[in-house]
């Protein structure tokens, strides 16, 4: 009698890949994020399984990456993309819509015009009237208030922030009250400020969210640097060199760039990555060992990378031989990293 087939391989389906991808970014782990999301982009197949909503999804996270590591060349191409896919869908509404003007605010904030990012957030929330409220997936009211703010409009800025924070408290997602409460303290004025942001970092304690982290150590930081309370300078510097590792682990260098200048001004020195020893690296290599020196073992850069434990042994093997290294303690001071 035959032996019965093995089972077929599980066909991985393209919406998984992109929300698998999307769970990355806000998880902060961006390199890893756009990486899979390049690839679902230039597989024409894979693309061509998408809807209309995975599709303008899909290039709101690219855009959302690429902002973040301050590729404004590639985000500039990603929004001529945007305005075809809102042009084609110019008679519909929907939450495809809505992400499509929210990605097309977020590049236009960028560029330095808050009362155009202002307009496509405001088009973004009535795209998605009728539709159950996610300020986690859609801060449309958040983006618009810190647009207005930068156009000047603080009156209105502060009803829309007020606003999102009441939507965020109602849906209950730590990640969304966390950001609300980043939004509010920038809006507001006075030690609220700092209190709001205390407890957005309480909030993500027990989440895994390190850029909206990140963003939120380096806003307190600004806050405490202007006060005169006892260890705030030294809180400040904690906080930023915490910014500062991880920014310069994703290659996030908006983020990196201001973190070093507050640092600047409290005198102190940034960590300094060995660029030239960095460029002789492939990029697998240079991401493989940038997670091994973030303290992760063998099986958890496999684990998130997606390969055999095998192929991380294979990269770092290289990567010592390339750097002249034979460990990965001298992993941590060539990527800046302290002990």
């Amino acid at each position: 009698m035959p032996s019965p087939a093995p089972p077929a391989a599980p066909v991985e389906v393209p919406a998984t890949r992109l929300a698998a991808a999307a769970a990355q970014v806000r998880q902060g782990t961006v390199t890893l994020a756009l990486s899979a999301l390049e690839r679902i982009a230039s597989e024409s197949a894979t693309r061509a399984q998408l809807g209309a909503l995975d599709q303008a999804f899909l290039l709101a996270l690219l855009l959302e990456c690429r902002l973040a590591r301050g590729d404004m060349s590639e985000a500039m191409n990603l929004g001529d993309e945007l305005t075809a896919y809102l042009a084609e869908h110019a008679e519909s509404h929907g939450l495809g819509v809505a992400l499509a003007h929210h990605a097309q605010g977020d590049l236009a904030a960028a560029l330095g015009d808050p009362e155009v990012a202002a307009g496509h957030y405001l088009a973004a929330g009535r795209a998605s009237e009728g539709l159950p409220e996610s300020p986690e997936l859609l801060p449309w009211r958040a983006s618009e208030a810190l647009a207005l703010v930068r156009a000047h409009r603080v009156r209105e800025a502060a009803v829309r922030a007020n606003d999102h924070y009441a939507a965020a408290l109602r849906d209950g997602s730590p990640y969304a009250v966390a950001h609300a409460l980043r939004v509010l303290a920038a809006i507001q004025s006075g030690t609220q400020r700092i209190a709001h942001l205390r407890e957005a970092r309480a909030l993500l304690a027990d989440v895994r969210s390190e850029r909206l982290a990140a963003q939120i150590d380096a806003d307190l930081a600004g806050l405490l640097m202007l006060t005169t309370a006892p260890g705030a300078a030294a809180e400040a510097v904690e906080l930023l060199r915490r910014a500062e590792i991880y920014a310069g682990g994703q290659e996030l260098w908006p983020l990196q760039g201001r973190v070093r200048r507050m640092l600047d001004r409290l005198g102190e020195a940034p960590l300094r990555m060995t660029s030239e020893a960095l460029a002789l690296l492939t990029v697998t290599e240079r991401r493989v060992a940038g997670l091994a020196a973030g303290g992760l073992t063998n099986r958890q850069i496999a684990e998130q990378l997606l390969v055999s434990i095998k192929a991380v042994e294979w990269h770092l093997s290289r990567t010592y031989r390339k750097l002249g290294i034979s460990s990965r303690t001298a992993l941590t001071s060539i990527f800046g990293i302290p002990a």
